[in-house]
């Protein structure tokens, strides 16, 4: 059997990657490796504590914040968003998917927590990204692209965004994306703190996730890797160096896909959540926290509805839950995401497999490249 460095050396070696990190722990084992480099110039060699891009393996992150709250007593699940969110007090909802944004209906119930936890309430993407309503997300929100220094602050955005109907109606169907990010929103209304101070705070101090936030500071940015997209003839081309998008805190800090970190700080959450919540002896979520974060709550018509879910998924709170088994990985039970900058990280409560890859190339589409799908079929062989 290939060991795991040479799963992700075998990638770095015919260039689909410059570099990579990758974990696979279970229980006391941790094998932890570091290949290749930062940048495609073969300089700063790749280390254990390389810093990445998330993209969407922030949203477990912020969804074990909002639980924070609820926890608090401050929210509850059914709570109507309304009074914290008024701009989503009344929206509209295009009468068709493919309708144009003025043929709209009110929406047939308010927007709870819980419809923003699960991606039911209404807003996100499907898998046409032509789509009226979808369009908008993208140019009047600036969702999609990795460029947090694009999109407005808080108040700027959820005001555009009440101006763009839903594309379904609450509890209906799965859309991906846009609630972590006005979940961000909805932490910072109920905390009183901004979105960085409130995870830092009683999320990532706790953990000692010391490298994780929404920018790099400048005594780290050595440790900050290269983000690349494939360009024309395949070759790798640079989107965003160690001090661009994220050198300084963006004016929105999304939830959806914001934060920076390493391999060690999102094991330290990993292994909060296989401890149901605790850390040492100090419980950051309750077991039922955990519980409900890492169980599937969708039916198959919810998770059908958007055309853009994968086989044999489910989603919990923030990530999916495999809820069948089609390949050697999907366990169910798994809970866990991929990023669009080349991350993915899960963790199997069963049996306390933690599985971590960060790299710094983006994914094209919705089909995890090659070097994921060989991380995680190793990751589920040893």
């Amino acid at each position: 059997m290939s060991t795991l460095r040479e799963v992700l050396e075998t990638h770095v070696r015919h260039g689909s990657v410059p570099g990579a990190v990758g974990l696979v722990a279970r229980g006391e084992h941790v094998d932890v490796q570091a290949v290749g480099s930062a940048f495609t110039d073969g300089g700063a060699p790749m280390a254990r504590d390389s810093v990445f891009r998330l993209a969407s393996i922030t949203k477990p992150l912020t969804a074990a914040a909002v639980m924070m709250l609820i926890e608090d007593g401050r929210i509850a699940l059914d709570d109507p968003v309304g009074p914290w969110l008024p701009e989503l007090a009344s929206p509209m909802v295009v009468r068709t998917p493919d309708s144009p944004i003025d043929d709209v209906v009110p929406a047939v119930r308010p927007i709870t927590v819980s419809d923003l936890l699960t991606f039911r309430a209404g807003y996100g993407f499907s898998s046409d990204f032509s789509l009226p309503v979808v369009a908008q997300l993208f140019s009047e929100l600036h969702q999609g692209l990795p460029e947090p220094q694009a999109a407005a602050a808080p108040d700027p955005w959820m005001a555009a965004l009440s101006r763009i109907p839903m594309l379904h109606q609450p509890g209906e169907a799965w859309l991906y994306n846009t609630c972590s990010d006005i979940l961000g929103v909805l932490i910072a209304r109920v905390s009183g703190q901004s979105l960085p101070d409130f995870m830092a705070l009683r999320l990532f101090e706790p953990l000692g996730m010391t490298d994780t936030g929404f920018a790099v500071p400048a005594d780290r940015l050595d440790r900050f890797t290269g983000y690349y997209r494939t360009g024309t003839e395949g070759k790798l081309e640079l989107v965003d160096a160690p001090d661009g998008q994220w050198s300084s805190v963006p004016d929105f800090p999304s939830g959806a896909g914001g934060l920076v970190s390493t391999v060690d700080d999102w094991y330290a959450f990993a292994r909060m959540l296989l401890a149901g919540g605790s850390v040492g002896s100090r419980s950051l979520l309750t077991p039922e926290s955990v519980r409900q974060m890492t169980t599937d709550h969708l039916t198959p018509a919810q998770r059908a509805a958007s055309g853009l879910f994968i086989e044999g998924q489910g989603w919990g709170f923030g990530g999916s839950v495999d809820v069948e088994t089609l390949d050697p990985w999907n366990v169910p039970g798994r809970y866990g995401w991929v990023g669009g900058t080349g991350t993915t990280a899960h963790i199997i409560p069963a049996t306390g497999t933690v599985a971590i890859m960060l790299s710094q190339v983006g994914m094209d589409g919705p089909t995890p490249p090659v070097l994921m799908r060989d991380f995680w079929r190793y990751a589920a062989s040893v």
